[in-house]
This record gives structure tokens, sequence and C-alpha cells, in this order.
């Protein structure tokens, strides 16, 4: 069983023998890890027979040591590692992985299935999934929902991106200019991109 406990999300996922995910979980961290592992570790049990075994449980995130000694868990490793060993398990020649995560983003560069370089931008939640998601919440979308909306746009409008606060009072001018929720959304997709690869990406050889 892997746990993956991040500032917005906790994630389970349970495999077998053949490394096939039978099952999965996706909740809301809200600033309570230890509660959300408690809740995640009680409906996964719940899913599964009384007489199955888990024969080991790892840990990643931001949380991944509370969580580790939480479970006692048998290996604890960080979000680098654990996205790269992946990424080369599902894709044997994946070069280049992207990751936004809820308070960071990260490009990993992987050569013969080892990763060989890194960066990461935790400084400003622009360039990250939490960014997206409080402008959601301002305009009263689900995140869920968020890029089904945006891929229905005609067009995009062009949003400040480097910085929430002023992410925030654009998105209010481009409303009041007549700009509908779809544009506005893949405005503030395209805002992140341009600044996940103005900063976190600066001078890496992206290769798919």
């Amino acid at each position: 069983m892997g746990i993956d406990v991040g500032s917005v999300s906790t994630n389970f996922a349970l495999i077998d023998e053949d490394l096939r995910v039978v099952e999965h979980l996706y909740l809301r961290t809200q600033g309570q890890p230890i509660a959300a592992v408690q809740t995640g570790l009680q409906e996964i049990a719940s899913r599964i027979r009384p007489d199955d075994i888990v024969l080991g449980v790892g840990t990643t995130g931001s949380a991944r040591h509370l969580t580790g000694t939480l479970v006692r868990a048998d290996s604890i490793k960080n979000e680098i590692t654990a996205n790269a060993v992946a990424a080369a398990l599902v894709v044997p020649d994946v070069r280049t992985v992207i990751e936004i995560g809820g308070q960071d983003s990260k490009i990993i560069i992987i050569q013969d299935q080892v990763a060989v370089d890194f960066a990461m931008n935790t400084v400003c939640a622009a360039g990250t999934g939490s960014f997206l998601d409080q402008q959601a919440n301002r305009l009263n979308i689900r995140i869920v929902d968020f890029g089904d909306i945006a891929l229905t746009a005609q067009s995009s409008v062009r949003i400040a991106g480097r910085c929430t606060v002023f992410a925030e009072s654009d998105m209010i001018h481009k409303q009041q200019l007549g700009y509908d929720k779809a544009e506005i959304l893949a405005g503030l997709c395209e805002a992140m991109v341009k600044n996940y690869l103005n900063n976190v990406a600066k001078g890496k050889d992206i290769q798919p």
C-alpha cells in the first residue's frame, strides 16, 4: 500500500503482486494529515476482504515522515524518487516528469530510468495546484470540473499568473470586461504553464 500525504490531498493506492491497482482513494488533507490518514485507512479497510493481508506500506509526500511513523511504514521516500520510479515503471523510456502539486511544482529529468536532475518551485503558490484551486473557489467551480470547463473555451484571455493576488484582481477585471468563465479558466491554465516554464523548467532540456 502506498500513501501520499500532501498539503492539499491525501492519496492511497493498494496494489497486488502483479503491481495492478486494486483500490485507490483521494481525500482532502484540510490541514489535518493524521486525521486524513486515519480516515483513509478506515475506508481502505472497509473495501478489502477480512483475510486480505497488506504485505508492505510506503509513504511519500510532504507529510511522509509523520505518516511513516504513524503507520510504521516499511519505506519512506521523497516525491522526487517516488515519481521517478513510478514513471519509469509505467513508461520505461520516460525522460521528463512534470508534477504540479498543491504547494510546489517539480520537473524531474530521467535518463535510463534514473533521476539525474530536478528542480522545484516552493517560493510562490502561483505555479502550483493551489493557485488553480483558489481561483476555482473564487469562481464557484469545483476543481474537478476546472479542466473540462476550460477546454470548452473558444479562446483564452490573458491572466497575470506570476502572483495569486494579481491573478485575482486580473480575473475580476476580465469578468467586468465580459469574458466568460471558460475563457478565464483557460487563461489561468495558460498562465500557470508559462509560470512553470519560466521558473521551474527554466534551463531544463524537456524531452518526451
